[in-house]
C-alpha cells in the first residue's frame, strides 16, 4: 500500500483537483463566486478553480484523520485574524464550505459518514493512492 505521505501536499492536491474536476457530482455552486473562505479573510479567493483545490485538499485530510468532523475541520482551514492594533486571534474557516464539499464527495463515493465525522471509502483511498503512485513515477 502506498502512504500519501510520501509525495507533496500540493502536488497530490493539485491532481486530484484535475481529477475531481471531471467528475459530475462535483461542481462549484453559483454562491462560491461571491464569498471569502472565513472570518480571517478580506477577499475571496483569486484562483478560479479553489473549490475543486479545498475538495481534494479536505479528501486527502480526512484520509490522514478519518473520523473526522466538520468542526475540526473549520478549525484546521481558519486562520489568525488581523484585529489591526489588537492582538490577533484565530478565526475558524466557513462550515458551509466544508459542509457543502463534504457532501458533495459523499455522493461521488469519495467519503462516507463514520461513528463521529467522515472517513474515505476505498474508492476515495484507491484515487489518492493512483494519484500518489503517478505523481512518485514522474
Amino acid at each position: 500500500m502506498v502512504n500519501i505521505q510520501e509525495v507533496k501536499a500540493s502536488k497530490l492536491i493539485d491532481e486530484v483537483s484535475e481529477k475531481l474536476k471531471k467528475e459530475d457530482s462535483i461542481k462549484k455552486p453559483e454562491w462560491a463566486n461571491h464569498i471569502k473562505t472565513g472570518q480571517d479573510r478580506e477577499r475571496r479567493p483569486k484562483q478560479e478553480d479553489w473549490w475543486y483545490k479545498r475538495t481534494a485538499s479536505l479528501l486527502r485530510r480526512l484520509q490522514l484523520n478519518p473520523g473526522t468532523g466538520v468542526n475540526t475541520l473549520r478549525t484546521w482551514y481558519g486562520g489568525k485574524k488581523d484585529r489591526g492594533p489588537a492582538p490577533e486571534r484565530h478565526k475558524k474557516a466557513s462550515g458551509k464550505i466544508i459542509r457543502t464539499a463534504i457532501q458533495q464527495l459523499e455522493e461521488a463515493g469519495y467519503v462516507e459518514k463514520a461513528e463521529s465525522g467522515r472517513k474515505t471509502t476505498s474508492k476515495g483511498q484507491s484515487l489518492l493512492e493512483k494519484t500518489t503512485n503517478e505523481i512518485k513515477s514522474q
